[in-house]
């Protein structure tokens, strides 16, 4: 208990500031757990809201009364050609031609020299952008660069960036033509991206069980240090992938510490109140500043 008591030092009753708080912590634990969500790309502009979605998609807003681009990305569309109208305007907005983001590029370099690793619900392209090592990274919600069959029928993805911008360029009325819409090379039904949903989940190729293995390795190998399970911009849409692990893993191990990066304050299972930190500040500025 000494070690957890140690940690608490810093953070109950202390004069630091948040980003030296964080800075300590992550300096002091023997592995970091990072687990990040889509309030992490909203903190560095890639917003699924505002100007970015209404500059990108007016006549699918006009049409459908979309809210957000997230939503709009669920939407169980009237067929296959406005279904790719949508996504491939999407997939390279959020994907092929989504630039560096500099929260991003941050939180690599806090991680110079340490011992951790990423699960990540976003689908982006930001730590690609961002040259993380991404052997370090388990991307478990899929990709916006990456197709899978849309009946699920053989566990493979499929991309095809040249495609994608081809029928952006030749979308008309909200529809690419017939003849763009990519096939199944297995059962011939549509492509979609590859991303889970509710019904049939989402196709999980090798290299998808490749990270998963990578990441649940660290896991087993890092079980009982002084861990860090660093959650960064997490909500409570898919709780079950980085929340509630976390928090089940610092409940487990009474060396580890829980830290939540939220300007929204979620629920903490009392039994590791004590071994949970809040960070409530803005993530980008906390995360730029360490990394200077």
């Amino acid at each position: 208990m000494q070690q957890l008591n140690h940690w608490q030092t810093l953070t109950m009753g202390s004069s630091l500031t948040q980003d030296k708080v964080l800075n300590q912590l992550i300096d002091e634990a023997e592995a970091i757990v990072i687990g990040i969500g889509a309030g992490m790309s909203a903190a560095t502009g890639f917003t699924y809201v505002g100007k970015r979605f209404t500059d990108a998609f007016p006549d699918f807003i006009a049409k459908y009364r979309f809210l957000d681009m997230l939503q709009a990305s669920l939407f169980d569309f009237e067929d296959e050609q406005e279904y790719w109208a949508f996504q491939s305007r999407f997939s390279l907005l959020n994907f092929f031609d989504q630039p560096v983001g500099q929260a991003y590029v941050d939180l690599r370099r806090m991680m110079t020299d340490k011992n951790y690793h990423v699960i990540t619900t976003n689908a982006d392209n930001a730590f690609y952008a961002a040259e993380f090592d991404m052997d370090k990274v388990f991307r478990i919600q899929g990709e916006y660069g990456l197709w899978q069959c849309s009946e699920h029928c053989h566990q493979q993805t499929y991309h095809d960036e040249a495609l994608i911008r081809q029928m952006v360029r030749e979308q008309s009325d909200m529809k690419i033509p017939a003849n763009l819409v990519p096939r199944c090379p297995k059962c011939g039904a549509s492509l979609e991206v590859n991303k889970r949903n509710e019904e049939k989940g989402m196709v999980e190729d090798g290299h998808f069980h490749e990270q998963k293995e990578r990441y649940e390795q660290f896991l087993k190998e890092n079980k009982d240090k002084k861990v860090l399970f660093l959650e960064i911009g997490v909500g409570h849409t898919t709780p079950q992938f980085i929340k509630h692990p976390f928090q089940q893993m610092t409940e487990g191990n009474e060396k580890a510490l829980f830290v939540t990066m939220n300007q929204k304050d979620y629920f903490i299972p009392h039994a590791i109140r004590p071994q949970t930190v809040r960070i409530d500040e803005d993530i980008a500025e906390v995360l730029h500043t360490i990394s200077k």
